[in-house]
């Protein structure tokens, strides 16, 4: 697997919890940091007037406080420095509006939080394998 951090972007204190407990259930042994609303998502990914950390993937989930996942998709891909960073929307919506807008936006996948713990935990699985094992990211500049 891919070293580095993740990072879980989610409001809900169960669902973290939840997908922490998949993460560990399926071996994923990375540094997760939580933010719990857009607005901490932001301040994470674009600090001012500094390098921002570089998480190896993005989990986002678009129903967020202050600042919606979506606005933060934005943002994230509108700034050199973090443009080019792995965005997985995981939400609970199904609305073709929110798939088709998280894509128009950048997202490089959209998934739908299975409700039974078992189906969250083979959604991780392959999400893990995907992401951190076979994806080949890109490289950006130093200060992109």
């Amino acid at each position: 697997m891919i070293e580095g951090t993740i990072l879980l972007v989610d409001d809900n204190p169960d669902d973290v919890t939840l997908t922490l407990r998949a993460f560990r259930t399926n071996n994923i042994t990375n540094q997760v940091d939580v933010a719990s609303d857009g607005e901490e998502a932001l301040n994470y990914l674009l600090p001012d007037g500094e390098y921002p950390p570089k998480p190896v993937l993005i989990l986002l989930d678009i129903n967020l406080p202050k600042i919606s996942g979506l606005e933060v998709l934005r943002r994230v891909r509108n700034d050199d420095r973090t443009r080019y960073l792995p965005v997985v929307v995981l939400s609970t919506s199904s609305e073709d509006r929110d798939i088709v807008e998280s894509y128009d936006l950048g997202a490089n996948s959209y998934i739908r939080k299975p409700v039974v713990f078992n189906e969250f935990v083979e959604a991780v699985r392959v999400l893990g394998l995907y992401w951190l094992l076979v994806n080949q990211a890109v490289t950006a500049p130093k200060g992109g």
